[in-house]
């Protein structure tokens, strides 16, 4: 970008005695001999200070972060004509700033360019200056993709986290944390926690209040994430969290209640994983919806069977339990749990539920007697929150 200041110019005066000074003297003469009297006068220059130029980053610098503050500023001028330009030829963006004594750039740079500055700074006594010089850009081995979960716009449940995941791991968790920002509309206390090297999570200490707004901010590129690897893009989104929805299944009492906005709204009669053989078990633990599906087809070849089409399948978890129809099973619903981990209920019921389910709800599993183990997603919600806290990198 191109930019024009205008340059002031200072103007020097002459000074002299004036006629009245002369005329005072001849009148106090009485006769005799002339006066002589000597006139001042002379000229008077103020010099202007010579204008200078400083530049960040310094010329010659490499391995410049794209994202750093870059900027040139005047002392003692006004800067004319700035522009900073890639090797391309691209201008980058930039405005005039401190009454025309600075330039900064407007948008971030790219990773391993080089770019040349041009332009002057003019002094007040029009003395010029030229605006020049170059960087270059640090050049990374890799530049690490990343995504964010929920995407602008949905509508999910209470026990939704925010999941940035990164397509190579992370090495220097505390830096990216530290850019990472929750704004939600109500006041909620969460935390950060990384699952692994490559995926940082948000959960409240509790469920999300209902109809919450959340925006979160993940400004990623120029980050330097370690081992030479750098963020490739800013992330930002904005949801919104839905009506309140909690699934009490309760393994012994062989039911499943759906609690909504603290009332409870259907109990159904279900069948939990076979209590005998640990395989099988409907662990204890907090799920969450993950998907919906009106025909999910499963396999357990292990426990001879494979493509067994069920309707009405509700995700809770990637070790395969789903809450889903399972008529073949409708003596034991209710009764027995002879399920091989999911939570099986009748058509009817299955359906009923199916449409009230969001992404995102908890389901609250109990009276199995053993935990399922925190490492199958989403586990966010089987941790407690000191677990959770001390999964932060800050």
């Amino acid at each position: 970008m191109s930019t024009r200041g205008n340059g002031s110019h200072g103007r020097s005066s002459k000074g002299a005695l004036g006629v009245v000074t002369a005329a005072l003297l001849l009148l106090s003469g009485c006769g005799g001999g002339a006066a002589n009297v000597a006139g001042s006068g002379g000229d008077s220059t103020s010099s202007a200070p010579e204008p200078q130029v400083s530049l960040q980053p310094g010329d010659g610098a490499t391995g410049v972060n794209p994202k750093d503050s870059i900027k040139v500023s005047a002392e003692h001028g006004e800067l004319h004509n700035v522009s900073l330009v890639n090797s391309s030829d691209e201008e980058v963006e930039g405005k005039l700033v401190n009454n025309d004594s600075a330039w900064k750039a407007t948008e971030p740079l790219g990773y391993g360019k080089t770019y040349e500055w041009s332009g002057e700074v003019v002094g007040s006594g029009g003395q010029s200056s030229p605006v020049g010089g170059s960087f270059r850009t640090v050049d990374p081995q890799r530049v690490v993709r990343a995504t964010i979960n929920p995407v602008d716009d949905k509508t999910v449940g209470i026990a939704m986290p925010v999941s940035i995941k990164f397509d190579a791991p992370v090495e220097n968790k505390a830096e990216v944390q530290r850019a990472l920002s929750v704004d939600p509309s109500e006041d909620v206390k969460g935390s950060w926690a990384w699952l692994n090297d490559k995926q940082v999570d948000w959960r409240p200490k509790e469920y999300w209040p209902a109809h919450t707004t959340v925006k979160v901010d993940a400004p990623l590129y120029g980050l330097d994430y370690g081992g030479g690897k750098y963020g490739k893009a800013d992330l930002t989104t904005e949801f919104e969290i839905g009506r309140s929805q909690i699934v009490k299944a309760d393994v012994q009492r062989h039911r499943v209640r759906v609690i909504r906005d603290g009332e409870q709204i259907a109990s159904y009669p279900a069948s939990y994983g076979l209590d005998s053989v640990p395989d099988r078990h409907t662990h204890d633990g907090t799920y969450m919806v993950m998907a919906k599906h009106p025909v999910e087809i499963m396999d357990n070849p292990k426990y001879g069977y494979t493509d067994v089409k069920k309707k009405w399948a509700v995700r809770i978890s990637n070790h395969g339990e789903f809450i889903h129809e399972n008529e073949q099973n409708r003596a034991n619903i209710g009764k027995r749990n002879t399920s091989h981990g999911c939570v099986n209920l009748t058509n009817a019921d299955a359906k009923d539920y199916f449409d009230s389910a969001m992404i995102g709800d908890p389901v609250e599993v109990s009276g199995s007697g053993t935990d399922m183990p925190a490492k199958y997603a989403v586990y966010d919600w089987m941790l407690s929150w000191d677990q959770w806290q001390n999964m932060s990198a800050l």
